[in-house]
């Protein structure tokens, strides 16, 4: 599939920096759009335990690339696509429906 999109981290313009992040699509109801979500652990010192966290990142979704729901993706870092975007998927590692 030939990519047209000028924000795409690959084929387009739009140059990655910073970490790369491991995450799982929870949502891509938006136009090349999708809402990832990261598990990570916060050691609590007061009550001497872990508590189980989540972060939620929107990011852009290529049309090359096209993450669905369930997808396990790696996400960079990128500079401001929109007001909500600052990161863009730059690998599908696995299909949720696979």
């Amino acid at each position: 599939m030939e990519c047209n999109d000028p924000r795409c981290p690959i084929h387009g313009s739009v140059k990655t920096r910073g970490a790369d992040i491991e995450a799982v699509v929870v949502s891509d109801k938006a136009d090349k759009t999708v809402v990832v979500e990261r598990p990570y652990t916060v050691f609590l010192k007061k009550y001497g335990r872990s508590v189980r966290k989540h972060s939620r990142i929107s990011a852009h979704n290529p049309p090359c690339l096209s993450a669905k729901v369930g997808d396990k993706v790696i996400i960079s870092e990128t500079r401001r696509l929109s007001k909500t975007k600052s990161f863009a998927v730059t690998k599908v590692i696995s299909r949720g429906s696979e």
